[in-house]
């Protein structure tokens, strides 16, 4: 029996060794490689071919988000099963538009784990209970989608990081004025960037610009 091969994508190396040690005890998974950011996921997917990454969302270089989206592109064949801290609207949503099969939060009990990765890898969606009451809940407070302005779909505090990117800020430097890491930080920019359909800080400025965010 062919086994499931899986890359890890996290930057804690001790997340990294406490998920493949587990995964070393499920008999149809194989742990393939590791990477320790999205960039790096990316240039590991097309060397090794996995079947399902486990894709860490904050991580430096580039986040579990766009790295998602590209490998949803380039690499169609291979799943990502999201695994995260969080579990809210505000990081499924992203993440599932841009490409991942599932969610799992890193609280999950490691069978769940398991059971994700072995579904996703059969073709089908696999979300954990606290992401999915998270999901529905926030479509049944959406309008239809032709009333929606791309920017309504922006939590409040994803407006601020717009502004504060748009302004010239950094990373460190939001993340300082909002008493938050700036790893948090370039999670809400990814998110909002995802949500806006934008991919550069230059069409970002002129969608605050338009918006009247900021003034030129």
């Amino acid at each position: 029996m062919r086994k499931i091969r899986v890359l890890i994508a996290d930057d804690h190396t001790l997340v990294r060794d406490g998920i493949r040690t587990l995964l070393q005890l499920v008999a149809d998974i194989e742990v393939v490689g590791e990477a320790t950011n999205g960039k790096e996921a990316l240039q590991k997917v097309e060397q090794l071919d996995p079947d399902v990454v486990l894709m860490d969302l904050a991580m430096p270089v580039m986040g579990g988000l766009e790295a998602t989206r590209r490998i949803r592109k380039q690499f169609p064949r291979t799943k990502v099963l999201a695994l995260t801290q969080y579990d809210d609207s505000d990081y499924v949503i992203p993440i599932i538009e841009a490409g991942a099969r599932g969610f799992v939060t890193k609280m999950a009990a490691f069978s769940e784990l398991a059971s994700a990765i072995q579904a996703v890898h059969k073709g089908d969606s696999y979300l954990s209970p606290s992401a999915a009451a998270a999901l529905v809940e926030e479509y049944q407070q959406k309008s239809p989608e032709g009333d929606r302005d791309p920017y309504q779909q922006l939590t409040d505090r994803e407006r601020e990081v717009l502004k504060l990117v748009a302004e010239g800020h950094t990373a460190r430097e939001i993340a300082d004025l909002l008493v938050v890491s700036p790893k948090t930080v370039e999670w809400y920019k990814a998110s909002l960037m995802n949500k806006l359909n934008i991919h550069n800080k230059t069409d970002l400025i002129r969608f605050a610009i338009r918006k009247s965010i900021i003034t030129p």
